[in-house]
């Protein structure tokens, strides 16, 4: 077995644990193979440094409860950054016991932290592939949700943590109402 297969295999039975449920499987593991498989789509030739990011991602989420946090925008950005620091810490972890060196351990966070979005082509590459996740696993059920203002300010947020290229591909791949294509234009 390749280190990539043992990070993998680890995370999967990490997130095998999620007690919450979607389509029968635990939730973050479906998410990790979500993820995986925009990986191989997008990015065929992702490091194994971006691939196990994108798998570990969720990686235990359940864990730290958004209810832990205060109520608001700002209790919100607290919870993520918190998950991005678990998540990285505990990706680390799992690449230690799959054979990686330090220097693709502290890589990892770097990505899952999200520093350098926008000026670091693997944390753009990151985003780009959560971005499409979204899009195209989740973003049915979250818009059934909201109303169209609302709707309309996070598409705009989500078009402008994507790279140029992952813009114009949403447009090319997805059937998007005009208001919200708008948001995508390159």
């Amino acid at each position: 077995m390749s280190n990539l297969e043992a990070a993998l295999g680890l995370i999967d039975a990490a997130n095998a644990a999620d007690p919450t449920q979607e389509d029968g499987r635990p939730a973050a593991l479906l998410y990790g193979e979500r993820m995986s498989a925009e990986v191989a789509r997008l990015f065929p030739q992702a490091s194994d440094v971006l691939q196990i990011a994108a798998r570990g991602q969720h990686v235990e989420r359940w864990l730290l409860k958004r209810a832990e946090f205060p109520e608001g925008k700002e209790g919100y950005h607290a919870w993520r950054r918190e998950q991005g620091r678990r998540h990285g810490a505990r990706v680390a972890g799992i690449m230690a016991q799959a054979g990686y060196d330090v220097a693709d351990q502290a890589r990892v966070g770097v990505l899952l932290r999200k520093e350098g979005i926008k000026r670091d082509a693997d944390v753009q590459a990151l985003e780009d592939i959560i971005c499409f996740v979204f899009i195209r696993w989740y973003f049915a059920d979250f818009a059934a949700k909201r109303g169209a203002e609302d709707l309309q300010g996070i598409v705009d947020k989500t078009a402008r943590k994507m790279s140029e290229q992952a813009r114009a591909r949403v447009l090319a791949e997805f059937d998007l109402l005009p208001d919200l294509a708008a948001a995508f234009a390159v």
